[in-house]
């Protein structure tokens, strides 16, 4: 691999940063919104699974439930 000197590393990170197709405002929100109802749905998800195993465990050991 060659090297590299450093005026044409930036020379050749600016022109890889042109590339870069950055979100519109409204991209961004839908993007947000969507993470946040995602991990909404998986903690809720994980509570429901953790009441299952947690029921299952004081079943087995007999400590009531």
């Amino acid at each position: 691999m060659a090297k590299t000197s450093p005026a044409q590393f930036v020379r050749q990170v600016r022109q890889e940063v042109s590339k870069v197709t950055w979100p519109n405002r409204s991209e961004t929100v839908v993007s947000t919104l969507s993470v946040f109802a995602m991990v909404t749905i998986a903690a809720i998800f994980f509570m429901l699974i953790d009441q299952v195993f947690a029921w299952a465990v004081r079943l087995v050991f007999g400590l009531g439930g």
